[in-house]
């Protein structure tokens, strides 16, 4: 049976007490960026960070100097970069991680199926593969979301027990090698024992055992960087919230967002606009 997601729904969010203390109310890191994708990993952050305490953010680049250099520091300065050589000791204390946004993939756009997805990487998309492969079998316990880069080069059986994957058509195929169908969906969500939240116009978000549907938003969200702000928004909310919930909330505000944005001015938003004006709908809805 498929349930629909609503906005009543987000009332069962969970919420700060007024007496919390610093690290109360979450710590997340997020693994992103690259030289062509700068951007990516600031949209995840601008919606994390108004979720959660703490946000750590860890980049390609191997020295602080060259990460404050970035366009990242430039827009956000509440976030912490962590040098690679720390990273592991941050995942261990995070409560939910996020890896992928930004990071390279494949050398072309255009794909074969019938090649294995190793030998259609280039050295950039290869390093993508292997810190991600290496990461989610290292930590397995931890809440991860994997979306981006790293979602297109891992295979199934790398994925940990729990972890929220967020597919397009395209990112659904080639991880499962097959279209996306809802029997499918919940047949490799309870298989791989995740949380899948399928992107499109009616979105759909299974654990195996449960299926939502969230119906809404418009085509304003095909627009490059609006996943990026979802995959924020899905890990802030994963730091205190159970998968299946905090996905299918991320997926309704975002696309209640979209709905907001085009009745000021049409489908002429972008995704920074989006991850500006996220939470102001999320307080507008409940």
């Amino acid at each position: 049976m498929i349930k629909t997601f609503d906005q009543d729904d987000l009332k069962n969010l969970w919420k700060p007490e007024n007496n919390s203390s610093g690290e109360d109310n979450g710590q997340v890191v997020i693994i992103g960026g690259s030289e062509l994708f700068t951007g990516a990993p600031l949209l995840s952050l601008v919606a994390a960070s108004r979720l959660v305490d703490m946000v750590f953010l860890a980049t390609p680049e191997t020295d602080r100097e060259a990460a404050e250099k970035t366009v990242l520091f430039s827009k956000l300065k509440s976030v912490i970069w962590v040098p690679r050589s720390d990273l592991e000791a941050y995942i261990q204390k995070a409560d939910a991680i996020l890896i992928g946004p930004g990071m390279m993939r494949f050398h072309s756009e255009s794909t074969n199926n019938q090649i294995p997805i190793s030998k259609q990487l280039d050295e950039k998309g290869t390093e993508t593969r292997m810190i991600t492969q290496y990461l989610l079998t290292q930590f397995p316990g931890k809440r991860w979301v994997i979306d981006g880069g790293s979602l297109q080069v891992i295979e199934p059986k790398w994925l940990p027990r729990g972890a929220v994957i967020t597919p397009n058509g395209k990112e659904y195929e080639i991880l499962f090698d097959e279209q996306f169908t809802i029997d499918n969906l919940q047949i490799n969500a309870k298989k791989y024992s995740i949380t899948i939240g399928y992107k499109s116009p009616v979105s759909y978000v299974s654990d195996g055992l449960t299926t939502y549907e969230i119906p809404g938003g418009n085509a304003g969200l095909t627009k490059g960087g609006t996943g990026d702000v979802l995959a924020g928004v899905t890990v802030g909310l994963l730091a205190k919230n159970d998968p299946l919930f905090a996905v299918s909330a991320a997926s309704l505000i975002v696309k209640k967002t979209a709905e907001s944005l085009y009745e000021k001015v049409g489908f002429h938003f972008n995704a920074d606009d989006v991850a500006e004006k996220v939470f102001e709908t999320w307080k507008n809805l409940v």
